[in-house]
C-alpha cells in the first residue's frame, strides 16, 4: 500500500494503486484490476492532491468504473513552496491543459489497456482541476463525457467579473494578465467544442467561484449545441442554493451525498458502466 493511502477506506486501498503516467503522480483505481472497464480521470482543485475525497474513488469503483486521479503541476507529490498559490493559477492550468494527453496515452498502453478501457473515458474536476477539463474538452479529444463541479468554463467572468457585467462583491486576491486569461478560457474557444454529455454541479452560494460565472458559460454552451445540431439537454446542471459547506465551495457540506450520488448515475449512465 502507498503511504499516501494509508487514511482510504480498506474498501479503497485494496483497489487502489500509485503510478507514474509519463512523469505525472496518479492514483489508479479499479473493481477488480482484472476486466476491462471504463475510466474517469479526476483533477483535483487548486491547493488539493489527488487523494482528497477518496470516497469519491470508492462510489466510482463500486458503481463498475475505474478511476484516474492526478497531481496538478506543483500539487501533490509535485508540490514546492508557494507552487498552489493562487498567482500560479494561469501556470498551472497551462501545464495541466497539456497533460491530458499524456495521461490518456498512457492508459492507452499495453500495460493498462487490458484493464482500462479508454473507449469509454470521461474526465472531470473540481474548481481549478474543473477549468483544466472544460479548456481541454475545446480541442479534439477522446472523452465521451465529462462532469465537474464548484468551477466555471467563464475565467473572464470569475477575475474580471466587472469587465462582463457580473458583480465583484469579492475581488479576485490576484491579478492576472487578460489575454493570457482569454488563451486558457474554455468560453473563447467553444467553436471547436463537440458537443458531449456535460454535468456541471454548484452551490449557488459559492463565494471562491461564482455560480453566475458558471451559469453563464452554461448558457453559452448550450447556445453551441444548438447551433451545432445538438441537442442543449446533453448539458445537466445540479446546483443548490445552500449547501453549508466552507465558503460554499468546498465540497456540499450536508449536500455532498446528494453530489456524489448524482455524479456516480450520471456517470454510470454516459460510460455504460455495469
Amino acid at each position: 500500500m502507498h503511504h499516501r493511502f494509508r487514511t482510504f477506506p480498506q474498501a479503497l486501498r485494496t483497489q487502489a494503486r500509485a503510478a507514474r503516467l509519463g512523469h505525472i503522480p496518479a492514483l489508479l483505481a479499479h473493481p477488480d484490476w482484472s476486466s476491462p472497464r471504463p475510466i474517469m480521470l479526476w483533477l483535483h482543485g487548486r491547493t488539493a492532491s489527488k487523494e482528497l475525497d477518496p470516497g469519491r474513488y470508492l462510489r466510482w469503483i463500486r458503481a463498475g468504473l475505474a478511476a484516474c486521479a492526478i497531481d496538478l503541476p506543483g500539487h501533490g507529490e509535485r508540490a514546492t513552496p508557494g507552487s498552489d498559490a493562487p498567482d500560479h493559477t494561469p501556470a498551472t492550468l497551462q501545464a495541466a491543459i497539456a497533460e491530458i494527453d499524456t495521461v490518456v496515452a498512457a492508459l492507452s498502453a499495453p500495460e493498462y489497456a487490458p484493464v482500462f478501457d479508454t473507449t469509454r473515458l470521461g474526465i472531470g474536476g473540481m474548481s481549478m482541476g474543473g477549468m483544466v477539463a472544460l479548456r481541454r474538452l475545446c480541442d479534439p479529444h477522446l472523452f465521451r463525457c465529462a462532469s465537474v463541479e464548484a468551477t466555471t468554463g467563464f475565467l473572464g467572468g470569475l477575475y474580471f467579473p466587472a469587465r462582463h457585467g457580473l458583480p465583484a462583491d469579492r475581488p479576485w486576491p490576484v491579478s492576472h494578465d487578460a489575454a493570457r486569461i482569454n488563451r486558457l478560457d474554455p468560453i473563447a474557444h467553444l467553436d471547436s467544442w463537440r458537443p458531449i454529455p456535460l454535468q456541471a454541479l454548484h452551490s449557488e452560494s459559492d463565494r471562491i467561484v461564482p455560480f453566475l460565472a458558471q451559469s453563464r458559460f452554461i448558457d453559452a454552451l448550450r447556445a453551441h449545441y444548438t447551433a451545432a445540431g445538438a441537442d442543449p439537454a446533453l448539458i445537466e446542471l445540479k446546483t443548490w442554493p445552500h449547501t453549508g459547506a466552507p465558503d460554499e465551495h468546498i465540497g456540499f457540506g450536508p449536500k455532498s451525498n446528494d453530489a456524489k450520488n448524482a455524479q456516480v448515475e450520471f456517470l454510470t449512465r454516459q460510460l455504460a458502466a455495469s
